[in-house]
């Protein structure tokens, strides 16, 4: 059985940092790009960041560029999403998911990820 754990959540002021993690499972880890999303109250699905494991580049939107940073642990089978200087146009449910077989990384849309992972709130205080 496929699944993609996401945690690491919570809440945090401004200028504070979280780490995401995004654990996968029932799927060969090196063959996907593992990305991560973001829905805001009443706003649609965002890309943030997207990392290509098996030569661990990645893609970043613009707005976390400097600020967000991934990175994986292959033994683990783990995607990291470290965030810095939080702000609270970041507050959202951030979601998890995967792409296989990518080419290249890139700022995957919905529709192209092949599996998903629940949410997990980020609240950033102002």
């Amino acid at each position: 059985e496929v699944q993609l754990q996401a945690s690491g959540g919570g809440l945090v002021q401004a200028g504070g940092s979280l780490r995401l993690s995004c654990t996968a499972s029932g799927f060969t880890f090196d063959d996907y790009a593992i990305g991560w999303f973001r829905q805001a109250p009443g706003k649609g699905r965002e890309g943030v960041a997207w990392i290509k494991i098996s030569d661990a580049t990645t893609e970043y939107t613009y707005s976390v560029k400097g600020r967000f940073s991934l990175s994986s642990d292959n033994a683990k089978n783990t995607v990291y999403l470290q965030m810095t200087n939080l702000k609270p146009e970041d507050t959202a449910v951030y979601y998890c998911a995967a792409v296989e077989r990518p080419a290249v990384v890139v700022m995957f849309r919905e529709y192209e990820c092949d599996y998903w992972g629940q949410g997990t709130q980020v609240t950033v205080s102002s």
